[in-house]
C-alpha cells in the first residue's frame, strides 16, 4: 500500500473505514498480512498520467483462511486433478466480511478495464482463480459484465428507522421475543456489570492491552491463531481514531470483557470481542446491544454484526444477501462450479425467505 498515494487511494474508498489506505496499509505494516501469512499484496492500480483514477485491493492467497466466503472443496476438487489451486488471486478486504467496494474508481473511470487486468494478470500466471468477495453494486456490476460466476451468501443486519430509545426499539418485536432480551440484560445486570463506550482518543494505552488480552483468549477457546497483533490494533487506534468504538464492560471495578467496533457515517460494524469471565448472556451485551442503544443515540442507520450468526435473528438482526464473484481458468471447472452455485443460490433464496422475522406481526400491533 506504501506504492498508493494515500489521499488518492481513500478520495476512491468512500467513507468506510476498512477500504482506507490506513487501515489496509496497518495490516501490512504490522506483519499480519503478507507473503509469510499467505496473503502476498498484489494492489493494483489504473493511472492517467501521475495519478490514480481506479484501484483494487488485491492479494496472492495460498490458503483461504481469513476470507468467510469459503472455497475449500473447490480447491480439494481442483488438486484431485493433479493441478494446484493456489495460490489464487483474491480481491477482498483481509479478514473483515464486510460488503463495500472493491473496484475502486474515480467518476468516468473504466471499472470494467480494471476487472479485465486482473483476470489477465491471472490467466497470464497461470493461476486458477481469482475472486471478488463482498462487492458493491457498482463493483458488482462491473465484475458480471466480465462474466465472473455469482456467489450467494447472508449475513444479519440490524436496521435503526430511528428508535427514540432501547424501549422504543423492544416494543416492535413479538411478545416472546422482547421477553427474552430483557431477560438477558438483566442477568447481565444483576452479575453487577457496567459498561463503559469510549471513542477515537478516549481510548487509552491500557484500554488496547486489554482488549487484545480479550481477543487473544477467545481464539485460544477456539484453539485458533489470531489472525491479528497488537501492533495492528495500535495503529488502527493511531490512524483511524475516529472509526474506532470499543465497548469495555467492568464487575466490581475491574475489566471483564471488550468489545471493538467501527463506525462511519451511517454504519456500525461490529468487529472483534473478548472476555475474561463467563457471564450469562454477556456476550449477546457486549457486542450487540451496547452497540444498538449507540446507533440510537447518534442516528447510525446500520447495525452490521459481522458474518453469520442466526442467533442474531432472534434480537433484531435481518438476513441480508451477500455477494461474491469468481473466475476460474479451466473451463471444465467453471461450468461444474456454476452448476454447485446456481443450487446453492436456491438455497439461499429460499432460506433467507423462509427465516421467521423476530418483529410484531400486524395483528400484534
Amino acid at each position: 500500500m506504501d506504492q498508493f498515494p494515500a489521499a488518492e487511494w481513500d478520495s476512491m474508498a468512500g467513507p468506510q473505514p476498512f477500504l482506507k489506505h490506513a487501515f489496509l496499509h496497518a495490516l501490512e505494516a504490522s506483519g499480519c498480512v503478507s507473503a509469510q501469512t499467505g496473503w502476498q499484496p498484489h494492489h493494483l492500480g489504473m493511472w492517467q498520467g501521475n495519478r490514480l483514477v481506479a484501484a483494487m485491493p488485491l492479494y496472492l492467497k495460498t490458503h483461504s483462511y481469513g476470507e468467510y466466503v469459503f472455497d475449500w472443496r473447490w480447491a480439494d476438487a481442483f488438486e484431485q486433478t493433479g493441478r494446484p489451486y493456489f495460490p489464487k488471486l483474491l480481491c477482498a478486504i483481509p479478514f473483515t466480511p464486510v460488503p463495500g467496494p472493491r473496484v475502486l474508481a474515480l467518476p468516468g473511470a473504466d471499472r470494467q478495464q480494471l476487472v479485465q487486468a486482473a483476470i489477465e494478470f491471472a490467466s497470464s500466471n497461470g493461476l486458477s482463480s481469482f475472486h471478488c468477495l463482498f462487492p458493491d453494486e457498482p463493483g458488482d456490476t462491473a465484475l458480471a459484465q466480465s462474466d465472473l460466476l455469482l456467489r450467494q451468501g447472508y449475513q444479519f443486519h440490524w436496521p435503526n428507522p430511528g428508535y427514540r430509545d432501547f424501549n422504543d426499539f423492544l416494543a416492535t418485536l413479538s411478545h416472546d421475543k422482547r421477553k427474552k432480551i430483557r431477560q438477558e440484560r438483566r442477568k447481565v445486570v444483576d452479575a453487577s456489570v457496567r459498561f463503559d463506550i469510549r471513542g477515537g482518543r478516549d481510548i487509552r494505552e491500557s484500554d488496547w492491552e486489554f482488549f487484545h488480552r480479550c481477543y487473544e483468549r477467545t481464539y485460544r477457546l477456539h484453539r485458533s491463531t489470531p489472525y491479528l497483533n497488537a501492533d495492528f490494533f495500535r495503529r488502527l487506534g493511531e490512524q483511524l481514531s475516529p472509526h474506532i468504538l470499543m465497548v469495555l464492560g467492568y464487575r466490581h471495578g475491574q475489566p471483564v470483557c471488550s468489545a471493538l467496533n467501527l463506525h462511519d457515517g451511517e454504519r456500525l460494524y461490529g468487529r472483534y470481542w473478548g472476555a475474561l469471565e463467563q457471564v450469562p448472556g454477556l456476550h449477546f451485551e457486549t457486542c450487540y446491544y451496547q452497540g444498538m442503544e449507540y446507533c440510537i443515540q447518534t442516528g447510525l442507520k446500520i447495525f452490521e454484526g459481522g458474518a453469520q450468526g442466526e442467533h442474531k435473528l432472534a434480537r433484531g438482526f435481518l438476513p441480508v444477501v451477500t455477494r461474491s464473484r469468481h473466475w476460474l481458468a479451466d473451463e471444465g471447472f467453471r461450468q461444474a462450479v456454476e452448476n454447485f452455485l446456481q443450487r446453492e443460490g436456491r438455497v439461499v433464496e429460499t432460506y433467507v425467505s423462509e427465516l421467521e422475522g423476530p418483529y410484531r406481526k400486524d395483528s400484534e400491533s
